[in-house]
């Protein structure tokens, strides 16, 4: 998960780095003193300043009401920016770290009673921590868990208990994509009002934004890990027309819109920085989008655009700012 505005920072330390998967690591940060850590809910996310200065977002994955710890658990992202291998590598119990407060972006609305699951693999995080809050307040889930194989799953011995049976599909397809599980008969209807959450891989959630076209958009919740589509080797640069003001600034490649509006002052909403909570919604008055989120319909594609990942498909675009 990508940078944002920093909350506050607290000096934790850090009292487990331990290998729970092929690849995935388990840590447990704790108040030196022992007080309690700032509340959080099921959904929300802490940034980490690793060890080489880097800030990275990971889910908490424990239950919400303990406020002694924050637990999270980490992929080893090879081709990632470096972040989740110098923590993994670097980070040793006893060592402190700054540990943001937790944010949400993906929280579970108070009123709902069913919920749709959908984890690929290390997206499984955030929906661990759904569960313990789901459980402590009587409410129904399905999780449909996917990953390559067990050894590269986090979690499993856990989600494969008896008490999970009928709540709880765990399918592995070998990195065969012939074996993938087959998710249309899942989501061909939405039942009892069920808000659906996705978290993983990036065509995984693309395929699941397209197979639920026919939901309402407000009962559909993604949450990304990657900006892989943030920058694609095709991007060119573009001019960016600023409506309310008149000014006109430049978008080179190697950066968002969001970013360039930063660049010159301008303060604009935003918080998840992937394409998937919304905040940095902005109508688009003229001009054609390249969209890269997994939040606006095609009803809204037309007008509206993601400034924190999409682009323009040509020149210029011009939005309401």
């Amino acid at each position: 998960m990508t940078d944002s505005a920093s909350p506050q920072t607290l000096p934790l330390h850090v009292m487990r780095n331990e290998r729970i998967a092929d690849g995935i690591h388990l840590f447990e940060f704790r108040d030196r003193a022992g007080s309690p850590l700032p509340a959080f809910t099921a959904g929300a996310h802490i940034g980490i300043r690793v060890p080489n200065g880097a800030l990275r977002k990971y889910s908490l994955c424990n239950d919400p009401a303990e406020r002694d710890r924050y637990l999270v658990a980490v992929k080893r992202e090879i081709n990632g920016r470096g972040g989740s291998i110098n923590l993994i590598d670097t980070a040793k119990p006893g060592d402190e770290l700054l540990v943001t407060a937790p944010v949400n972006d993906f929280g579970l609305p108070p009123r709902a009673q069913d919920f749709l699951f959908i984890a690929g693999g290390i997206g499984i995080t955030p929906m661990r921590a759904m569960i313990w809050q789901l459980q402590a307040e009587n409410k129904r889930f399905r999780l449909y868990y996917l990953s390559r194989s067990a050894e590269t799953s986090a979690f499993v011995d856990e989600l494969s208990a008896p008490e999970f049976k009928d709540r709880v599909t765990i399918h592995f397809d070998q990195g065969d994509p012939a074996r993938s599980f087959d998710l249309r008969p899942v989501l061909a209807e939405r039942k009892n009002r069920e808000h659906l959450y996705c978290c993983g891989p990036r065509p995984l959630m693309e395929a699941v934004r397209e197979m639920t076209a026919h939901w309402s958009p407000t009962a559909v919740h993604f949450e990304a890990f990657s900006d892989a589509e943030t920058h694609k080797p095709t991007d060119r640069p573009f001019k960016v027309r600023l409506a309310r003001s008149g000014a006109v600034v430049d978008v080179p490649v190697t950066k968002t819109i969001l970013e360039v509006m930063r660049d010159h002052g301008l303060e604009v909403p935003s918080s998840c920085e992937t394409g998937t909570c919304g905040t940095c919604r902005t109508r688009m008055l003229a001009g054609e989008a390249d969209h890269r989120d997994l939040v606006l319909t095609e009803a809204e594609r037309g007008d509206n655009i993601m400034i924190c990942v999409s682009r323009a498909r040509g020149d210029e675009i011009t939005i309401d700012r």
